[in-house]
């Protein structure tokens, strides 16, 4: 089975001018961000990367989470990407998922075993990961705590 998705997108004007995408969920302003000599209104391809890439894995890990019957008390995740500029050719690197998943007090070693392997699975199975393998280095550095207790 295939699942379409689209996007329209305006941009009127040269390099600095901005633009506007909808893909039905999203309708935002883009630009050339400021820290690349554009005008940084709006988001711009290196954040929209990073955020398919960050959303992807935080649902594609939640879903295996739920098929393991594991309910964490809070996961949250933060995400960063480095893009290399060098001569004028700008290169996406990495991108470092952080993710932090708090279990319940009582929570087994065996559960805290099994979430750690589970957070680096779902780097390699979400789709997002897989389209950019072999361009982007990808790194998954977990934090999982026990409700009330430090971090493993």
């Amino acid at each position: 089975m295939k699942h379409p998705f689209h996007l329209k997108a305006v941009w009127n004007g040269g390099r600095n001018s901005e633009g506007h995408i909808d893909t039905g969920g999203l309708k935002t302003t883009i630009s050339i961000p400021q820290e690349m000599g554009g005008p940084g209104t709006g988001t711009n391809p290196d954040e929209m990367l990073l955020g398919a890439a960050s959303t992807c894995y935080l649902i594609t890990l939640a879903a295996m989470l739920e098929r393991s019957d594991i309910t964490p008390q809070d996961l949250t995740m933060e995400s960063e990407a480095i893009v290399d500029v060098t001569n004028n050719v700008f290169t996406y690197e990495r991108i470092m998922h952080k993710p932090r998943i708090v279990l319940k007090a009582d929570a087994t070693e065996a559960e805290l075993t099994k979430i750690e392997r589970l957070a680096h699975m779902a780097e390699k199975s979400c789709m997002i990961s897989r389209a950019v393998a072999g361009n982007v280095t990808i790194e998954t550095l977990p934090t999982i705590v026990r409700a009330g207790l430090n971090a493993v």
